[in-house]
Formats: C-alpha cells, sequence, structure tokens
C-alpha cells in the first residue's frame, strides 16, 4: 500500500519538506482554487505536478475534482458542465494524474459540530453531536420538518441546548457545520443556506440517484479511455441531513453504484470513517465484497453513541476492526499483483487525525493536523507491516 498524505496546496500550512519527514511518498491534491464547474487547465495541473514532483513525491490522487451542484440536482442543460469535467479529466490524465476521488453530496460536504472536542488523554477531534444539528436544522435553520429526522430525546436535548445558548454558541455552531469543504466554494449564513435548499425542494433519493447514473454514464467512458480510475467517497455522515438525500452511505448504496456502471474505472474511495459512523456498516465486510473496485482508501476510525453522534477516534481505537479492514484490502492488492495489474499498489492516506501537542492552536484545516495524522500512519504502517510479515 502506498503511503500518501493529503496536502491542500497553497492552503496548506504543512510544507512539503514536512511532509518528506512523515515517509509518505504520495501526495493527494487538488486545485482548490479552481471554482466548482470550470475547466482544470493544464498549465495549472502541470504547474502544481511539477511543484509535488520536485519535493521528491508522486502526485497520486485528486482529491477532489468537485461535481457541480446543478449536476447533482439535475438542473437545466448540462452539457458544457459535463464537457468541462471531461476536459479536466483529460487534462490531469495527460499530466499522469490517473485517480479522481470525488463525493456526491447535495450542497454540503463532511459535516461535523465540533472541531475541537476534548480527547480524554489531552488534544482535541473533530465530532457529529446528533443533538447539536437538531438544534442547527430545528431552531437556527426553522426547518420544521427536522422534527421527523430525530428522536424525542435528541429534540429536547436540542431545545434546551439552544434555550441556553448565546450568539457566540450559535456562530460556532455554524463555523463548524460550514467548514468541511476547502478552496474555491460557498460558505452560508444561515439565511443563505436557507435560501440555498430551496434549489434542492423536491429532490429525493430516486431524483438524486438518477442524477449520479447519468454524471457515471457521462464520465465512465472518458475515464475507460484515458485509462483513469474514477472513485465515490462514501457520505459523511452517513445519514441524511438538511432534508437532503444521501446516496453513499451504507452497503446497499454501494452495491447500487457499481451495478449503475459495471466498469473497473467506476470505484470507491474506501472511507473507513465515513463508513464506519453508519451502525448498520461491517466496514470490512464492505471492503471485501468490493476490493477489486477499491482504488483509494482512507483510514481514520470513529466511536459512535447510540444517539446518532459520533466522534474521530485514534486510527486503532474506535468501532471499525483496522486489522481486518487492512488485511482485506492487502489481499487485494496480493491479488492484483499476482494477475499482473498496474494498479495493484493501492494509495491509502491516514485521515482526521486529532489536533495533539504542537498541532493544537496551529491553524490547519480541521481534521488535518500534523501530529494526529503523523501518529496515525505511524499506527497503519505498524498493522501493515505486522501483516505483510505474517502473509
Amino acid at each position: 500500500m502506498q503511503e500518501s498524505w493529503r496536502w491542500y496546496g497553497p492552503y496548506d500550512k504543512i510544507t512539503l519538506p514536512e511532509i518528506a519527514q512523515t515517509g509518505a511518498t504520495g501526495i493527494v491534491n487538488a486545485l482548490h482554487e479552481v471554482p466548482y464547474g470550470e475547466v482544470w487547465q493544464s498549465e495549472a495541473i502541470n504547474a502544481r505536478a511539477d511543484q509535488i514532483r520536485a519535493a521528491g513525491f508522486d502526485w497520486v490522487v485528486v482529491e477532489s475534482l468537485p461535481i457541480h451542484e446543478r449536476i447533482k440536482r439535475g438542473e437545466g442543460d448540462l452539457s458544457q458542465l459535463f464537457a468541462n469535467y471531461r476536459q479536466s479529466m483529460a487534462n490531469l490524465a495527460a499530466a499522469g494524474v490517473k485517480v479522481i476521488c470525488y463525493n456526491f453530496m447535495p450542497l454540503l460536504d463532511w459535516t461535523r459540530t465540533d472541531l475541537a472536542a476534548p480527547v480524554a488523554r489531552g488534544g482535541t477531534c473533530l465530532r457529529f453531536e446528533a443533538y447539536r444539528m437538531a438544534a442547527f436544522e430545528i431552531h437556527m435553520l426553522g426547518r420544521e420538518a427536522a422534527k421527523d429526522d430525530y428522536p424525542q430525546d435528541v429534540q429536547d436535548r436540542a431545545k434546551a441546548w439552544f434555550d441556553q445558548s448565546i450568539t457566540a454558541d450559535r456562530d460556532a455552531l455554524l463555523h463548524a457545520i460550514m467548514s468541511g469543504l476547502p478552496g474555491a466554494y460557498d460558505r452560508y449564513d444561515v439565511d443563505g443556506l436557507r435560501d440555498a435548499l430551496k434549489l434542492y425542494e423536491g429532490l429525493d433519493r430516486a431524483a438524486l440517484r438518477g442524477n449520479y447514473k447519468r454524471f457515471l454514464d457521462e464520465v465512465i467512458p472518458t475515464a475507460e479511455e484515458l485509462g483513469m480510475r474514477m472513485c465515490v467517497h462514501p457520505d459523511d455522515p452517513p445519514r441524511d441531513i438538511l432534508g437532503l438525500p444521501r446516496i453513499v452511505s451504507s452497503a446497499a448504496d454501494i452495491d447500487w453504484i457499481m451495478d449503475a456502471n459495471d466498469s473497473d474505472a467506476n470505484g470507491l474511495t474506501l472511507c473507513s470513517g465515513s463508513l464506519g459512523a453508519n451502525p448498520v456498516n461491517d466496514v470490512p465486510a464492505i471492503a471485501a465484497a468490493h476490493a477489486d473496485r477499491i482504488h483509494f482508501a482512507h483510514l481514520r476510525n470513529v466511536r459512535k453513541d447510540p444517539d446518532g453522534a459520533f466522534e474521530e477516534a485514534a486510527h486503532l481505537d474506535g468501532d471499525t476492526d483496522m486489522v481486518a479492514l487492512t488485511k482485506v484490502l492487502l489481499t487485494e492488492e496480493k491479488r492484483r499483483l499476482e494477475a499482473g495489474r498496474a494498479d495493484h499498489n493501492i494509495p491509502f492516506r491516514p485521515d482526521h487525525g486529532h489536533e495533539l501537542l504542537t498541532d493544537i492552536g496551529g491553524g490547519t484545516f480541521p481534521g488535518y493536523p500534523m501530529i494526529g495524522r503523523l501518529r496515525g500512519l505511524a499506527e497503519l504502517r505498524g498493522v501493515i507491516a505486522a501483516l505483510s510479515h505474517t502473509a
């Protein structure tokens, strides 16, 4: 497995020379400065690729080449947006970047309610608190239908929190919920989010699936021609939020996606944290079922609460059996190698580390500190070494 590291380019306080000290050899990067829907020009791609290679790395995965929201909504004439996406794919392939991670979450990317929840022995982590999300939806956003999405005890806690909260508390909650998207994206205040949600009225699960199927049919043939691999990232959290459907949240969802376009180019980003936040998901089993279509892995762990809350655990200390999951990936790598596949080496990265020691207050992207991810990489490296030695 190829050790890789997510780097946010000019937006990142962590430098490539610092990343080199982790031992990782691959960089996961994107042109976050390009607005959604516009073509990633060859000049910009090549400049970034040259910068990464000059520092001694391979640019192994694009994360992400974003999908315009109009495509997700199926709104209007989409021919130019699809053409732009395919051109960006071609420009990336020409630069030698052949794996694209993307998601199909409407409007928001990963969502948390707390960016600095305390960890038992010191440090902080990302946390999704069900009652705070309910407070935001019901009492701040004023979405009455949200009451159907939360059990009564969570609603009671939500009201209690909202009633005692002050403006700073509500601003911090909004900031946390809006923090999942880096680069050229829209952040909303409450009124702006309310207006944005109106554009999705009537978009149910079936409609979103139909729009996703259309996206796959538009881009997967191009991926095949270019020798590229597309790999969808699961929903985070793996549940409907803000009244918007999520369609990449469960084993059944992934089964549907793989069947919707039965091509090796239509693959999966195996994110153990996103899938692990859904209590019905057996993450190692999902990985085993779709091992031949896993082109990238995010390895992290979560600890869940009965009310739907969850938080980022240490990489080997959560609800997912990371040793069993890693064994699935190593077994698949061996199968690919024996079959003579050039893509036998699956890139992975440690995901969403804790803020520890001098990470705290360092101003890195939420979930992407240096020391916490380095700890995760070291732990995962040990698991891989042990499993490889006993294979």
